[in-house]
């Protein structure tokens, strides 16, 4: 097992995007007791919008219970499913055997931040027909 210190080690990062329809937060690296404090704030900045949460997992390379009980966490205060995406073999080997793909949706594919929100709205008021 690797710790933060060993060469060649993958840091864990989170990094949260507020889009305008949902939050984001993406986790890369090493998912475990080293970020937790990163994972409270995401969580936290998760909550207060109040919008639809995914977690893009795709560039995660260890996860440990942090990682599982933060993931419990989102899903089980989110007003709604919380959205897994892209996550790597050993993200849903966890999930799986802790039954928390009974709290949320995994996808396999980038939907984008803001998929529900049109690029263009189209001719405002004030265009000429």
């Amino acid at each position: 097992m690797r710790t933060a210190d060993d060469d060649g080690a993958d840091a864990g990062s989170v990094h949260v995007i507020m889009g305008r329809s949902k939050t984001r937060i993406v986790l890369s690296g090493e998912i475990d007791a080293l970020v937790s404090p990163d994972l409270v704030e995401a969580a936290a900045e998760a909550e207060d919008a109040g919008r639809p949460v995914e977690v893009d997992a795709q560039h995660v390379t260890f996860m440990d219970s942090t990682g599982v009980a933060f993931l419990a966490r989102l899903a089980s205060r989110s007003h709604s499913r919380l959205v897994l995406l892209r996550p790597p073999e050993v993200v849903k080997f966890l999930i799986e055997v802790t039954s928390i793909t009974d709290l949320l949706d995994v996808v396999d594919a980038d939907p984008g931040v803001d998929d529900s929100v049109p690029e263009d709205d189209g001719p405002g008021p004030d265009s000429a027909a």
